[in-house]
Order: structure tokens, then C-alpha cells, then sequence
């Protein structure tokens, strides 16, 4: 197994499945310590024991509950650069890793949620949970924006250099401290460990958690069947938990623990704290909680537009309907971002278009991609193009319907985004492709569907 190791996780590519894999041989390596004194070692290991951590999830000791695991040389370097997380002067982002799903994880947050959820007794308040996660973070990136010249309270997001064999991520902008991929490991260690503090016994091993969270596959029995403790279910499992008043009131507690224990960020009067958490939740609610995950272009490897982009006058007025029609549903991040290159690849060479010709695509793997995005014209609805967004679904929906989740995430969730974000007017229509060009898109099927939607118009004239 040793040798093994040496050979995986020397020079390993940052996937979460690796990483799921070293937790299992170290849970084999280690089969006297239970779950939570495996997760709190890793904390150890990782060096993620500052004051303010300890307050909540306590001072590692030399109790038999913090026995030192056993690790060869290679296990433990994998293991600890993976969990430690830090950004480089020239941005790169470590101790992250790529899901399966597409989305990349800070570690850290995620299983020191795991160990306030682990340590939690019976019916007593999760009172560690949100601040070693998000809330802590959350709030010292707030007090970042309001007294430094960023543009953003949160992120950004990166790219990875190459999503088969990951090594590099790289933010796509300056951090706000908080990023997109700390965020989605926060998140994550709130679910699970809400999840774990409800169990009547501990999990046996953390690695089948992860691996039921990271690892489902949803091609069988269809994403509307898939279980929901798992991570394309990220943000609706979150909202499940969360709210504005909740994300308020522990942000403001940790920080007031964080001055409290020596935290070097500078204070500010509680009525203005109060003010600048009040607009940085708000904020933190629009992008992770309302607005869907959006696959960026970078991720799922994109080729450079050709020409030069027009900027599109916004609010739009429409929204736009289509399935892709030749293409078979994708339930994978994999098989999505394929799908994706080849009609950009025929956009592009086949139709002799600047790029992919849809705003946004949907998969039926719960994530919607990245096509022309927010801000650039699309060329999806002839003589519309410049009034609306143009959003397809894979797949050819003339007889059957995509799954009621991805459906869900363009009618309520991406709708929702745009016009909260003054990129889409309140009262903007939505029609079929069908109703606006000589064609049969985007399916009968599809197109029953959405006549049913509140801002479905019929075409006048």
C-alpha cells in the first residue's frame, strides 16, 4: 500500500476523488481512531488550529481522542498541502480540488464543518458550525471591500489548467478573501455537517461521506431520482438551511469572537458593521443562494471567441427557449463540457459564427454553462439576438421533457438572477424559438412545458 501511495500522490492532480481515495488509506492506516478524531488530526496536519478555530472546535491534546494518525511520507505531504488552503501573490488558489461535478472545494472549510457536525451532542445548538466554515470568512471579506479599492465583496472563481489533470487553479481576478471555491467548501461543510450532528451514531468512515456526497452518479435513475445529500445539490440544500437573518446574525457573532481573541482586522462601530453585513449577506444571498452555479467557459475548456464581441444593452426585454435538438442529454460534468466543446466547435467552423451562438446551455447534470454569458449578443434567435438571452437545453426534447431540476434552475433561478440583477426587466416575456423563427425548436415537448411558465407570451401578430 505504501509503495502505492508513493506512486498516486506524488505530483497527484488536485480531483477530489484522489483525495477521497488518500482519506480511505489513511482510515485504513489508522483503524484504532474514529471518525472525528481522524477529521480533527487532519486539522492538526493542515495547521489549521489558530485561536479562533480552537475556540470552536477545540485545543488538540494528547487525549486518546486526539491520537496522532500514522501516515507514510507521501500520504502525509498529499494530504496536508490538500487541506491547507492559501493564495499565491499571483493567484493561484491551494488546497482546493475538482469535483466530479465541475465545481472546485476548499477542504478546509468543508471538514472542519464535518468536525463541528461530528462533535455536536444531542440536541444542542451547532453553535461552531458557521463560524469556521463561511461566517468568520464572510465577514472579514466585507470589512475588506469597505476599506480597500476591490471591485468584488466575494470571489471570484478561476480555472484550473486542465480539468482532466488538474494542477493549477488560477483566480480570475483579485480576492476578496472569501473565494468561490472556499464558499462551495463552506457550504459544503454546513450540509454535511448538519447532516452528520442528526445521526444517532458517528459514520464509520468520513471517506464513504465524501464519496457518497462527490462520487453519485446521476445517469441511471436521472438527476429528479438522485439523491439529495449530494453536491450538484449544493446551493438548494444550503437555502434549505440558510437565511438572511441567520447568515447576519453569525456573521456578526464571529467577528465579535474573532476582536474578541486578538483578530487583526480593524474594528468599526456597531452601527456601521451592522450596515456593512446587512449589504454583504444581501450580496452573498443574490450570487450562491438565488442565482444558479454557472459552469464558466474556462472550465469547460472554451475556445477563444473570434472577432470582436457585442455588448449587449441591458436590461433585456426576452428570454429565449431552444434544445440543441442532435444532441443527447448529458448527465455528467464530463459528458456536459463535451457537449459544449463540439457545438462551439461546429458554431464556430461549421456555421462560421464568433462562438457559441446560446447565451446559456442547461445539462441534465443540474448546472447550467456558460455560452456568450451576461454581457455579449448571441447569435440563438434571428433579428432577436440583441433583446434577450438565449438559454438551450441539451437534448432533443420533441417528445420528452429535461429534468424538472434543470428546468427549475432556468425558470426560477436564472430568471430570478438576471432581473434581480438588472439584466433582465421585471416583466420581460419569454417565448419558444419556435414563435419568433421558421423552425421546430425547441420541441414539442419542451415547448408544452414552458407555455405553462408565468412570463410565457404568446407572439402578437
Amino acid at each position: 500500500m505504501l509503495q502505492h501511495s508513493q506512486q498516486s500522490f506524488c505530483r497527484s492532480p488536485w480531483h477530489m476523488d484522489l483525495f477521497i481515495r488518500a482519506l480511505k488509506e489513511t482510515e485504513d492506516l489508522n483503524p484504532g481512531l474514529d471518525s472525528l478524531a481522524v477529521v480533527r488530526n487532519l486539522r492538526r496536519l493542515a495547521g489549521c488550529v489558530d485561536p479562533f478555530v480552537q475556540n470552536f472546535l477545540g485545543v488538540m491534546s494528547n487525549s486518546s481522542e486526539d491520537k496522532p494518525l500514522f501516515l507514510d511520507y507521501w500520504l502525509s505531504g498529499f494530504v496536508g498541502r490538500g487541506i491547507y488552503h492559501s493564495i499565491t501573490d499571483s493567484g493561484r488558489e491551494e488546497g482546493v480540488f475538482l469535483a466530479r461535478d465541475g465545481t472546485t472545494v476548499a477542504l478546509a472549510p468543508l471538514l472542519m464543518g464535518i468536525e463541528a457536525g461530528l462533535q455536536q451532542e444531542a440536541n444542542s445548538p451547532l453553535s461552531g458550525l458557521y463560524p469556521v466554515t463561511l461566517a468568520k470568512n464572510l465577514g472579514l471579506s466585507f470589512l475588506h471591500f469597505n476599506s480597500s479599492l476591490i471591485s468584488e465583496k466575494l470571489g471570484p472563481d478561476g480555472c484550473w489548467d486542465n480539468v482532466t489533470s488538474p494542477k493549477i487553479f488560477t483566480l480570475s481576478g483579485t480576492t476578496s478573501g472569501t473565494t468561490d471555491a472556499w464558499i462551495n467548501g463552506g457550504m459544503d461543510g454546513v450540509i454535511l455537517g448538519r447532516h452528520l450532528s442528526g445521526l444517532t451514531e458517528r459514520p464509520l468512515k468520513i471517506s464513504d461521506v465524501l464519496e457518497g456526497y462527490y462520487c453519485h452518479r446521476v445517469e441511471g435513475l436521472g438527476l429528479d431520482a438522485a439523491h439529495h445529500l449530494i453536491s450538484t445539490l449544493r446551493r438548494q440544500n444550503f437555502r434549505e438551511l440558510a437565511n438572511v437573518s441567520v447568515l447576519q446574525e453569525q456573521v456578526l457573532a464571529s467577528l465579535n469572537v474573532y476582536w474578541k481573541l486578538g483578530g487583526e482586522a480593524e474594528r468599526v462601530p456597531q452601527t456601521e458593521l451592522q450596515k456593512i453585513i446587512q449589504e454583504g449577506v444581501h450580496e452573498f444571498v443574490h450570487r450562491y443562494m438565488e442565482c444558479p452555479m454557472i459552469i464558466s467557459r474556462c472550465q469547460w475548456g472554451a475556445r477563444p471567441y473570434r472577432g470582436w464581441p457585442t455588448r449587449l444593452a441591458l436590461p433585456l426585454s426576452s428570454m429565449f427557449i431552444h434544445h440543441t435538438n442532435h444532441h443527447q442529454p448529458c448527465h455528467t460534468f464530463q459528458h456536459c463540457a463535451e457537449k459544449m466543446r463540439a457545438m462551439q466547435l461546429f458554431h464556430q467552423d461549421g456555421r462560421g459564427w464568433d462562438d457559441i451562438g446560446y447565451s446559456f446551455v442547461a445539462g441534465s447534470d443540474g448546472y447550467l454553462y456558460e455560452g456568450r454569458g451576461w454581457q455579449w449578443r448571441g447569435a440563438h434567435t434571428r433579428g432577436h439576438n440583441s433583446q434577450g438571452y438565449g438559454v438551450a437545453f441539451i437534448g432533443n426534447y420533441t417528445m420528452g421533457r429535461p429534468p424538472q431540476r434543470s428546468l427549475e434552475l432556468v425558470q426560477h433561478h436564472l430568471a430570478t438572477c438576471a432581473v434581480s440583477a438588472g439584466r433582465l426587466v421585471g416583466n420581460f416575456t419569454l417565448h419558444g424559438h419556435r414563435q419568433l423563427v421558421n423552425t421546430t425548436c425547441p420541441g414539442d415537448g419542451l415547448y408544452s412545458e414552458i407555455m405553462g411558465w408565468e412570463h410565457f407570451r404568446v407572439k402578437e401578430g
